[in-house]
């Protein structure tokens, strides 16, 4: 999954995995079952006598359709269409975030140490996230929810590139 060399200004040319839009909905599902296991208690403790506060039972209900909207209908898909990776000759790098946006970029010759790891959910989905480290701590490229075995081989050519830069410096 190597693209031509050029120039790291343009948007990344690779997509995340199409899994990757159904482990966001899942997060977004399990995120709304929190916040509606948080507001059901809160809810049946509240008094309804007074005006202002009968109006309140309502409210809570509402912002969680709407969390859940956003959460399980908006994101992954907006996610999706933003989450970018490539590997060219001389780096690697990743646009990620669906509020703020992180462009990263790793330069071959500066990595140190690749990464590849699997959460209980990306398990579930068939995805890894590949962990791209240099000595800075500000340099770590994270290339999430790639599937599995495109990870593996990913991991295995950045580490054999790194190690012919290093050769060949010496």
């Amino acid at each position: 999954m190597t693209a031509p060399s050029s120039s790291p200004v343009r948007e990344p040319a690779w997509p995340v995995s199409r899994s990757a839009i159904g482990l966001w909905v899942t997060q977004g599902v399990l995120g709304t079952l929190l916040w509606a296991a948080l507001l059901v208690p809160a809810l049946l403790l509240l008094p309804t006598d007074d005006l202002p506060l009968s109006l309140l039972p309502w409210v809570g209900p509402v912002l969680l359709v709407l969390y859940a909207g956003v959460a399980i209908g908006l994101e992954p898909r907006i996610r999706y269409r933003v989450h970018r990776w490539e590997v060219t000759g001389e780096a690697v790098y990743a646009v990620s975030g669906w509020l703020t946006r992180t462009w990263t970029l790793v330069p071959i010759s500066r990595i140190q140490t690749v990464d590849v790891t699997r959460g209980a959910v990306q398990q579930l989905y068939g995805l890894a996230t590949i962990a791209v480290l240099t000595a800075s701590s500000s340099g770590t490229v994270r290339v999430r929810h790639l599937p599995a075995d495109v990870a593996e081989r990913v991991a295995a050519d950045l580490v054999h590139r790194a190690e012919q830069v290093r050769d060949e410096a010496t």
